[in-house]
């Protein structure tokens, strides 16, 4: 168990430099909209290097044979889930300290039963009083930052989040349907690279093209710098590749129901990091008493919804 948790905090860290890098490179004037294209640009190079020393060719091959089959489903699923969720995030970098966006991100936990149950899913009422901490640590985190900005410099570092916060588990969710065929419209998808994390983020990322192409069609920003494109990079490395590979293994290695809770529960760290991070690196003002009893809150909701949690969920039917 030490190991799983230790292992888990550690891709929290790597995850947390999203927020701080996307936090310095708006101070630098970057554009949003590179930052959130260009880490999937790099995503595309990384991933399949990555699948390549994994699986071998034959597993790359019949991703990119896959994608090509459903195309469509694969735009919509990538556009809404990678798409829509980080170029949202990325806005909001530009407009609100990280740890404030790291914090609101957390919303994502109340997003997730919304969305199985728009897709007819029973979500357990238990969850509640966890959830309802989350929400009230992040309304006090906001009251804080409402202190020392405008109301519409607050809502346009909050709301986007809040939105992307149901972006990213639907375009998740749009995938686990189509695993299993149940929703009409979506078409079934099943087969041994369907079972395959890494392969799964790769399907998304390049279904996500299309939403890239148009956002900088649309937007027309100027060329990104040289140091926004290796950030940019190191965020696709650290918490795409890093993270996401530290991640998935603790989970694979959990044997029992309170090591993998244990092992989720770590990502609360997340917000942590992204305060010490912005602090340390970028001169952040540390929060005053509401931000922190805010922090408190949110940790607090996060760790009993999944360490409690598995007592009571069961898995989605």
């Amino acid at each position: 168990m030490p190991r799983l948790v230790l292992t888990g905090v550690l891709a929290a860290l790597f995850f947390a430099s999203t927020f701080v890098l996307n936090r310095a490179m708006s101070l630098g004037g970057g554009p949003w909209a590179w930052t959130a294209s260009l880490r999937f640009g790099w995503m595309l190079l990384f991933l399949p290097l990555l699948i390549l020393a994994r699986r071998g060719p034959g597993r790359l091959a019949a991703i990119f044979a896959l994608y090509l089959r459903h195309w469509p489903f694969w735009t919509l699923a990538g556009g809404i889930g990678f798409g829509v969720f980080y170029s949202l995030l990325s806005f909001s970098s530009a407009r609100a300290p990280g740890w404030i966006v790291a914090t609101t991100w957390q919303t994502t936990i109340l997003a997730t039963p919304l969305v199985l149950a728009a897709f007819g899913k029973r979500v357990p009422p238990k969850g509640l009083l966890f959830t309802g901490l989350i929400f009230g640590g992040i309304l006090l985190v906001n009251l804080e930052a409402a202190r020392s900005a405008s109301l519409g410099e607050v809502l346009l570092g909050v709301l986007p989040v809040v939105v992307a916060a149901f972006a990213y588990p639907l375009g998740n969710q749009l995938v686990w349907e189509a695993r299993r065929g149940r929703v009409g419209p979506l078409p079934h998808i099943e087969g041994e690279v369907m079972d395959d994390d890494f392969a799964r983020v790769l399907l998304l990322s390049l279904g996500s093209l299309p939403f890239w192409a148009l956002l900088l069609l649309a937007l027309a920003p100027p060329p990104p710098a040289g140091g926004q494109v290796l950030a940019t990079a190191l965020v696709a490395l650290l918490s795409g590749v890093v993270a996401t590979t530290l991640f998935l293994g603790a989970r694979g290695r959990a044997k029992r129901a309170e090591e993998l809770a244990a092992v989720d529960s770590t990502q609360a760290m997340e917000v942590l990091f992204s305060l010490a991070g912005e602090v340390l690196f970028l001169g952040g003002a540390l929060p005053g008493p509401l931000g922190f009893a805010g922090l408190g809150l949110v940790l607090l909701g996060l760790v009993a919804y999944t360490i409690v949690g598995p007592l009571w969920r069961k898995p989605p039917e």
